[in-house]
């Protein structure tokens, strides 16, 4: 498949805003590395600021797979500074860990690809081989354009399908990963207003996109009959969704880049009044403006 034709088919994935029901089960197969685990435990907000957590995930995500090149370095710059203070040493406690470890990262991505994958095919079916391989080499550069090697990522669907399956046997759901799990899906974080009332369908979707032994090891309680209506949530989505129109089907793409580029464009200003001794009191007043705009924002 041509390079361009390989950019459209992932992007076409990709921009389905219906992708974000996987969240749940990414970040729970996530905090299943222990490195993973701790850091988020010990210096993620996700307790107490989960919807920024995740809007800065997404965020990322949107920028780097759909914005050009000024937007997805600015998405990796912010990244990168708030990867910086994540590291630990090993304890009795848990292993080492280090928010720049290449392998580390390269799981991440990996857990947004398997899921998008494992999620697009229950609602529309196998993706063939081309369209598959093109699609995992498209969620390359979430790794590659922090500190993850292109030497890691796998170059075809088969040859990721059989890197996952070993990985997937070798990780391990500890107290950290169920910790932040039970926080991010019982309601107990600080979900904004309503957002809780939805808990109940998302818990049951992400234990279906789930690994069985990870599902198992996070104790969900997985039944036939839950097993029916996790089936159900999903015939009916892959039912409804391609009926909606695309502005819909792709809302939360344009939102998040619609917020990169104003975050973008807010700290172009800023840099460029670094240096001047005069405009103190106005860069004072945007910072404040800017700080209250993230915090109001949808």
């Amino acid at each position: 498949m041509p390079h361009q034709d390989e950019r459209d088919a992932f992007r076409r994935h990709g921009a389905e805003g219906v992708l974000l029901l996987g969240g749940g089960a990414a970040i729970l197969l996530q905090l299943a590395d222990p490195r993973v685990a701790r850091g988020v435990a010990r210096h993620s907000g996700f307790q107490e600021r989960p919807l920024d957590r995740l809007l800065g995930t997404l965020d990322y995500v949107y920028a780097v797979g759909f914005g050009d090149d000024d937007l997805a370095e600015a998405a990796v710059r912010t990244v990168n500074a708030r990867h910086a203070p994540v590291r630990g040493r090993a304890s009795a406690e848990g292993p080492e860990y280090d928010a720049f470890d290449a392998d580390a990262q390269r799981w991440v991505a990996s857990t947004l690809l398997a899921v998008a994958l494992e999620l697009h095919e229950r609602l529309w079916g196998p993706l063939d081989a081309a369209t598959g391989d093109a699609i995992v080499r498209g969620y390359a550069p979430y790794g590659l354009r922090l500190q993850s090697a292109r030497a890691g990522w796998p170059d075809s669907r088969a040859e990721f399908d059989a890197w996952w399956v070993d990985r997937v046997a070798r990780l391990e759901v500890g107290a950290d990963a169920r910790s932040v799990a039970r926080s991010l899906l019982s309601g107990a974080s600080a979900l904004p207003f309503g957002a809780a009332a939805l808990l109940p369908p998302v818990r049951i979707i992400t234990a279906a996109l789930l690994p069985s032994d990870v599902r198992e090891a996070y104790g969900f309680r997985w039944t036939p009959r839950v097993e029916h209506v996790a089936n159900g949530w999903l015939d009916a989505i892959a039912t409804v969704w391609p009926l909606l129109p695309r502005r819909i089907r792709q809302a939360p793409m344009h939102a998040s880049l619609r917020r990169a580029r104003r975050r973008s464009r807010y700290a172009e200003l800023e840099h460029e009044d670094d240096d001047d001794p005069t405009t103190a009191p106005e860069r004072g007043a945007r910072q404040h403006r800017s700080a209250y705009r993230r915090r109001v924002e949808p």
